[in-house]
């Protein structure tokens, strides 16, 4: 008898290889502008945006305001002439095109397809998330998508969590696992209404706490068997 019923996985650094995504569709953007895409300049980037998607996990920001301030902020601090606005729908059209897979996703998702009921639950933008999931091999592995602008809420709050489980008819929570790299949106938000919940930290970061993860995994790899109810680990 399996452990869980119901698996629900986050997308970016948990299935898709967000970093390298982000670093592709960073480039095409700032050379379709004519901005200089160097080492250092995508790491402000990805520092900007980290902080300022931070901030939505933490309730202090809305997605339709980060998505353009990020690039607001890089453009001011690099001195370019350019529309935020502009570069930003760029981007997500850039990042709906890159869909790269970490190490065993897909494997690991089709060992479990058909023995449990797989959902991925993300923050993205919508056009961008669709447009990786539909390209990638997941899209006919994972049969739920759902995404926080679609769902009129975003992870880790309650309003977000709630509908989704009503949607996938999930009854008994003891009976559904939530996966994820994120602490906060993920594990907190999931942990927060009963689930329990498996940490994905590959690079064994510490936990500062307060959010105290069921599970913790090392590799995707060793899902499978703490979903069919053997763990190894």
């Amino acid at each position: 008898m399996t452990r869980y019923d119901f698996v629900l996985l986050d997308a970016d650094n948990t299935l898709f290889d967000f970093d390298r995504s982000e670093h592709e569709a960073i480039r095409l953007t700032l050379e379709a502008f004519s901005i200089p895409c160097t080492p250092e300049t995508e790491a402000r980037y990805v520092s900007i945006n980290s902080a300022l998607w931070a901030m939505l996990d933490r309730g202090e920001a809305s997605r339709e305001w980060l998505v353009v301030e990020r690039f607001a902020r890089l453009v001011k601090e690099l001195g370019a002439d350019a529309d935020p606005a502009a570069l930003n729908r760029t981007y997500l059209a850039n990042l709906g095109e890159q869909s790269f897979l970490l190490p065993g996703a897909e494997e690991v998702c089709r060992s479990l397809s058909g023995r449990c009921t797989l959902a991925i639950l993300t923050n993205g933008v919508a056009s961008a998330q669709r447009g990786r999931f539909n390209r990638s091999p997941l899209a006919g592995l994972i049969p739920h998508l759902f995404i926080s602008e679609e769902v009129g809420a975003s992870k880790p709050s309650p309003a977000f969590f709630r509908p989704v489980l009503s949607a996938l008819g999930v009854t008994d929570l003891s009976r559904a696992l939530m996966v994820g790299d994120n602490l906060i949106s993920d594990m907190g938000g999931a942990a927060a209404l009963g689930l329990d919940t498996a940490w994905f930290n590959p690079r064994r970061l510490p936990n500062p706490g307060p959010v105290r993860p069921t599970w913790e995994l090392a590799t995707l790899e060793q899902l499978p068997p703490l979903v069919l109810g053997s763990p190894d680990f």
